[in-house]
């Protein structure tokens, strides 16, 4: 996924903004349940408007917006194993660097 979006922790950054690409890895188990129909699977329109809208708040540090994506995930579904997010900011402001910075978080629920 990919979003404009205000987070970091220099100067200006909340201000200019710049460039996001999001992977998000949800797991879950079926549990006998027919996956047949929206209602019984995880909707990933739904997981898109999850981050989306987290990715709108802007935060200075990205493992902050990680960490809250994944407590909305779980809270909305709560057969959810496990969640794995990257979040990379695609333009850093590093002086002739060239590439993409980013983090990974990644959460295991037993219950």
């Amino acid at each position: 996924m990919r979003f404009f979006a205000h987070h970091g922790a220099y100067a200006g950054e909340f201000e200019v903004g710049t460039e996001f690409e999001v992977n998000l890895h949800v797991k879950y188990e079926e549990k006998k349940i027919k996956l047949n129909d929206l209602k019984n699977i995880l909707n990933y329109e739904e997981l898109y408007h999850i981050v989306k809208k987290r990715m709108a708040l802007p935060t200075p540090l990205l493992e902050e917006v990680a960490e809250s994506i994944i407590r909305k995930i779980r809270h909305e579904y709560s057969y959810v194993k496990e969640v794995n997010i990257s979040i990379f900011k695609l333009h850093p402001p590093i002086e002739n660097f060239q590439g993409k910075v980013g983090i990974t978080l990644q959460k295991k629920f037993d219950d």
